[in-house]
């Protein structure tokens, strides 16, 4: 399958020569050349990797870095001219799985991304299944009749909780405490309505009834039968 790079670079040299090397090893492009329009292509579109400049004109790199970390696990290479220690911890901890200091080689940009490809492969055991949807862990990829939903972070580890303790019935409660953490002190109606959201995003695949409501309780997903 060909692999799907999104370049977020102003410096239009730069996010030229970078399209052309991609190009070159057999990856589809595209380029953006401000942050706010990289972040919506980059929430738009499903990408194997984002290349992301942290000077960017309208939005930081490392806050379009973070808005993409809130729903979505893609892998994301910041590019910065700036090697300072306080500069790669904001970026790492905005969500970046990486960074290189410009100027680069190409070469090792490349084996950088090879290996955060590597990390993103699906190992065994790491694959849970249910009818006819398959949750890859390692890439955080939900598929249901061999398609992609497109899920965000939360309602992604949601989904996880649910099919891991399957045939158990889990209250709101214990969903909130486990998938939103032990300190989150909100209403548990959230979890309602992100039950909503999954179960949207679901019927668009053709599952209606993954999700069971066990009323006074909370929610179940009960085994099914792989599907063919």
């Amino acid at each position: 399958m060909e692999k799907k790079v999104l370049i977020i670079e102003d410096e239009a040299n730069l996010a030229r020569f970078l399209e052309l090397e991609f190009i070159h090893e057999g990856w589809t492009v595209e380029t953006a050349f401000e942050g706010r329009v990289g972040l919506q292509r980059s929430l738009e579109d499903r990408w194997d990797i984002i290349v992301l400049d942290v000077m960017l004109p309208d939005l930081s790199g490392v806050e379009v870095c973070r808005r993409i970390r809130g729903e979505s696990s893609v892998p994301v290479m910041l590019l910065t001219a700036r090697d300072a220690i306080p500069d790669r911890v904001s970026g790492l901890d905005a969500g970046a799985d990486d960074y290189m200091t410009k100027p680069f080689a190409i070469e090792e940009l490349f084996a950088r991304v090879r290996a955060l490809l590597r990390r993103k492969e699906p190992r065994e055991g790491k694959v849970l299944i249910n009818g006819p949807c398959r949750l890859l862990l390692e890439q955080r990829r939900a598929l249901c009749y061999e398609k992609d939903v497109r899920l965000t972070a939360r309602e992604f580890d949601l989904l996880v909780f649910l099919m891991k303790n399957r045939d158990r019935v889990m209250g709101r409660e214990q969903i909130l405490d486990q998938v939103w953490g032990f300190d989150y002190a909100g209403d548990t109606n959230l979890v309602d309505v992100y039950i909503r959201y999954l179960r949207n995003k679901l019927s668009q695949e053709g599952v209606t009834d993954l999700i069971e409501t066990v009323r006074g309780v909370g929610y179940v997903i009960r085994g099914l039968e792989d599907a063919d």
